[in-house]
């Protein structure tokens, strides 16, 4: 149990006691004085980061979802839906380090709290922006610019939180949770979407998400963080000051490095896919029931992750090396992913079509066993602030792959370049990876 007492000003301090290592399946080194959530405490933020990460991707695909009855209704073109859409990653690059950089100082609970209250207050208000004025192109663009710019924090605090309060033996699983999340929003939005855009109009979804989002963060405030000082992470004399000379250092290390552009490859990959399946299945199968290609994938991509982060977990208990695991897992996710995903350029059946996709997405699931995770493996001290910076990388590459497939698909009427071109990039990041990646500590001392 969490040893709580109070202080003078009434606020209870929650003290996060070292637990045995070997009973859990983890390890910490000597030199990390490093505070873990007890058990109990775990699994509430691990149910709870859960549901947070699902209502995430519900705010994230509403627009997605949206774009086409939208584009219809204010006269979108290809390439305006791709600025729409491209516009979220915009603002979803510029909070990537930041996030991550305070979480790793003083701890990520109450970041993702201010972050899960902004962006469900800008679903919720979407649908009165785009009627407010004739700039809907415009508003809408800003819209999902700021809700990028909110969103932006959540993954950077969630890899500082895992690399603070969570074994290294667990953390494979506790990431594979929040992709199941991730996986469950995008299910549930395609589902909402699927049944309100023709009954209550596209504007009735951001309302809904915007509401369960806010009744979210509500809870994580009155039952987890209300009244409780949620301790930083404690300062260790033998952890390096960061500067941009010791940034651009580490950086250059050939196994960050190749993690940084293994996970670019990644994101781009899947937010291109994320941002355009939609619109692919509506224009190739007019006549197909949108639940089918909106849920199905991603009821796939549930199980999927759930058993890489298990597997992968178990493999490393078993004593096989982290390095190899990982590389294991993103073999998986990115390779054969790619040959499910190239398919779908021949003439393909909506069965087909259905079938391939949702393998692609349920193997790029894995990745929660692989790259994801290994920022943790390489430089556990400032996960947060680095997988913000290659998560802003990753971001910055998906605004140019999400709007490059909307030029692509407008002057070449075809989405057979598309899914090349997203097969190519994930060999491209699966192949440095495997070459040059590892799992070992960084040695990062002090100057």
């Amino acid at each position: 149990m969490e040893d709580r007492h109070t202080a003078r000003d009434g606020r209870k301090h929650l003290s996060y006691p070292q637990l045995d290592c070997e009973t859990y399946g983890g390890r910490v080194s000597s030199g990390e004085d490093r505070k873990l959530w007890p058990r109990p405490l775990a699994q509430k933020w691990t149910v709870v980061l859960f549901w947070g990460t699902c209502l995430l991707y519900c705010a994230r695909m509403a627009m997605p979802i949206c774009s086409v009855s939208m584009a219809a209704s204010f006269h979108w073109s290809k390439i305006d839906s791709g600025l729409v859409l491209g516009g979220f990653f915009w603002g979803y690059c510029f909070t990537q380090i930041l996030g991550g950089h305070i979480s790793d100082k003083v701890g990520g609970e109450r970041v993702l709290f201010i972050s899960a209250a902004s962006w469900s207050l800008i679903t919720a208000v979407t649908p009165l922006l785009a009627h407010l004025g004739s700039h809907t192109l415009a508003l809408m663009t800003l819209a999902r610019f700021l809700m990028g710019l909110t969103q932006g924090v959540f993954f950077p605090s969630l890899a500082s939180l895992c690399s603070q309060r969570v074994l290294e033996g667990e953390r494979g699983f506790l990431m594979s949770t929040m992709n199941s999340g991730a996986n469950l929003g995008a299910l549930t939005a395609g589902g909402m979407g699927s049944l309100m855009l023709e009954e209550y109009g596209w504007e009735s979804l951001f309302y809904s998400i915007g509401a369960l989002a806010g009744l979210w963060a509500l809870v994580v405030w009155l039952c987890l963080l209300k009244g409780v000082e949620v301790p930083p992470r404690p300062k260790n004399p033998k952890d390096p000051q960061w500067s941009l000379s010791r940034w651009l250092s580490l950086v250059k290390k050939p196994p960050v490095w190749a993690m940084i552009f293994a996970h670019m490859c990644l994101s781009s990959s899947s937010v291109t896919l994320l941002s355009w399946l939609p619109t692919y299945f509506k224009e190739s199968f007019p006549h197909a029931s949108g639940w089918v290609y909106n849920v199905v994938p991603w009821a796939v991509a549930i199980p999927s992750a759930l058993a890489g982060g298990y597997f992968s977990d178990v493999l490393i208990r078993q004593g096989y090396g982290v390095s190899l695991v990982r590389k294991i897992m993103q073999f998986f996710a990115m390779g054969v992913s790619s040959m499910f995903i190239i398919l779908l350029s021949g003439d393909v059946s909506f069965p087909s079509a259905v079938t391939f996709i949702s393998a692609a997405i349920g193997l790029s699931s894995l990745s929660s066993g692989g790259v994801t995770v290994n920022v943790q493996d390489l430089t556990p001290s400032c996960a947060g602030a680095l997988y913000g910076f290659m998560n802003m990388m990753g971001a910055f590459m998906g605004l140019v792959f999400v709007s490059l497939s909307g030029f692509l698909i407008e002057v070449t009427l075809s989405w057979a370049t598309v899914f090349s071109l997203v097969s190519l990039v994930n060999v491209s990041g699966l192949a440095v990876f495997t070459r040059f990646g590892a799992a070992r500590r960084l040695a990062l001392q002090a100057s």
